[in-house]
């Protein structure tokens, strides 16, 4: 395959192979998080671990590669972005096989969570580097596109797809189809031409510790709060901290013109300050959304994975449809007009969720309102890394690409955590007030239930519950799947809130964008 002196692959042919082949690597990255949510009920199963647990590994595997995210676009720096790509590709595929032989929860925690989640701190910004290195012009919004669709088809599919496997076959299964993938991804790596870095290559380390230590820290008190630990406080008040100290410091580093972890300068863009918290915000809606549905669904129907997953596909495939006719329709219309559509649209949806969740005893029940919520997040999966990459100059894509993705990873890990702690919370509380005003439970069962779920809160299905509740009488077995029945519904109304405030804070948001001029290509010129 030739290139030209830009370093842009030659021929349409050409283009089209390479855009695929990064459209499979994002694919692998989306459908492994989808994978494991509608699996949640059988990995529970066969591990023999708990609901909240399970949540916590999904909820870190996107936070590790939040906290990790800036570091890993500037180890792509230094080492060369298709390396990084390459070795987060790896890294990717150590998590999955850990899935496919995982005989414990600490063994997903260990090389799913954190190692996977490393690989994903590598491969985000170094693919997206290698997007804006390889392609120009139509071609490179075009990439951008396919990549994104290949978003949401893994998001179509991976609810489908896994449901199907883990109900036939096994969810270990599912993740040995995720490491095949990602062996065709690597044999075809000699498509992609590097993306060449010419800025410092000097390491700045306290500002990748701040990194770690303002983004790990403030997700990882909630799921400290989640599980009933201690030093919660603490570790929020670390984390907001070391964000804090990280703005400080680049900003003290940047004045005296030492190297930073990523240039200041890339705020002055109002275009691209934007563009990243609009792309948080999105994945606190989807990540809050892709960790309450599945647990409904599963906990509360008592649907297996494929059932579930069906249930969930009116959302996945109205988003991938809808981010590829976005692409092609746009034509002139302004890209903030779009996004405040599609969060308005968005929003809608789950508010209509709302009253529904009580009420239904049937997935499809849900498909109208998922089908509103799937075609919002099309949209704005159709614009906004276009919208924010875009104008970035060559020397400063990696760390704009950086950014980028740990402002969607962060915002993913605040959604999983966020709502699930607040679900849980939600549920100990409804479950504890509905015990204490039963007149079949005892005094001295009411208590039980409050220190039960003091230290244990957990989403239980009436089937588990029953099992758990062998013992007791009927009466007081009947009352408490009562209070179950009760309290799960209102669980996850609750949690749905999070979600649509997020929902609402992007489209106030989109009226600032409204008030931007759109940025022409490689509007910020920062040199190096």
């Amino acid at each position: 395959m030739s290139d030209n002196s830009s370093g842009v692959p030659a021929g349409t042919k050409a283009n089209a192979r390479l855009s695929i082949l990064l459209a499979m690597a994002m694919f692998v990255l989306v459908v492994d998080t989808s994978l494991m949510n509608v699996s949640i009920a059988s990995v529970v199963d066969d591990l023999d671990t708990t609901v909240s647990g399970v949540q916590s590994a999904i909820a870190l595997e996107a936070l590790v590669s939040a906290a990790f995210i800036l570091i890993g676009s500037k180890v792509g720096d230094l080492i060369g972005r298709k390396r990084a790509y390459v070795l987060g590709l790896c890294g990717y595929a150590i998590g999955a096989s850990a899935m496919a032989v995982a005989q414990s929860l600490t063994a997903i925690i260990v090389f799913w969570a954190l190692v996977g989640g490393l690989g994903a701190s590598l491969l985000l910004p170094a693919m997206q580097a290698l997007i804006h290195g390889n392609f120009e012009g139509p071609a490179q919004t075009k990439a951008y596109a396919l990549v994104g669709a290949a978003a949401g088809l893994a998001a179509a599919v991976g609810p489908l797809l896994g449901g199907f496997i883990t109900t036939y076959l096994s969810w270990r299964v599912a993740f040995l189809f995720e490491v095949a993938v990602i062996v065709v991804v690597l044999i075809g790596q000699g498509l992609v031409k590097d993306a060449p870095y010419t800025g410092s290559r000097q390491v700045d380390v306290v500002g990748a510790a701040l990194s770690v230590v303002g983004m790990g820290g403030i997700v990882a008190s909630i799921l400290v709060w989640q599980e009933g630990g201690e030093y919660v406080g603490l570790i929020l008040v670390v984390g907001l901290i070391g964000l804090g100290g990280l703005v400080y410091w680049l900003r003290r580093r940047k004045h005296r013109g030492e190297p930073t972890l990523i240039d200041p300068a890339l705020f002055a863009s109002d275009g691209f300050r934007l563009g990243i918290s609009q792309q948080m915000l999105q994945q606190i809606a989807l990540g809050g959304t892709m960790i309450v549905l599945p647990i409904y669904l599963q906990m509360v129907l008592e649907y297996n994975a494929m059932q579930a997953g069906l249930s969930l596909a009116p959302l996945s495939l109205s988003m991938f449809g809808m981010a590829i006719l976005a692409e092609k329709k746009a034509g002139a219309r302004r890209p903030s007009g779009i996004v405040r559509w599609g969060f308005a649209i968005l929003t809608t949806g789950l508010v209509v969720l709302i009253p529904i969740v009580p009420r239904a005893d049937s997935g499809w029940l849900l498909a109208a309102p998922l089908v509103v919520v799937g075609t919002g997040l099309g949209l704005l999966v159709s614009q906004l890394n276009n919208y924010t990459l875009a104008p970035i100059s060559e020397e400063r894509v990696s760390e704009a690409a950086g950014v980028n993705s740990a402002a969607g990873s962060f915002g993913l890990s605040f959604g999983l955590a966020f709502a699930g702690a607040i679900m849980l919370a939600t549920l100990s509380l409804s479950f504890t007030n509905l015990a204490d005003s039963s007149t079949v439970l005892s005094p001295a069962q009411q208590q039980q239930v409050a220190d039960t779920l003091e230290h244990d809160a957990q989403v239980m299905s009436n089937t588990d519950l029953e099992l758990l509740l062998a013992k007791q009488t009927p009466e007081v077995r009947a009352e408490i799947l009562d209070i179950n029945t009760t309290a799960r519904p209102l669980a996850l109304q609750v949690a749905l809130g999070i979600p649509i405030l997020a929902g609402l804070a992007g489209l106030l948001n989109s009226f600032r964008m409204a008030r931007v001029p759109d940025p022409p290509a490689k509007d910020v010129g920062l040199t190096a």
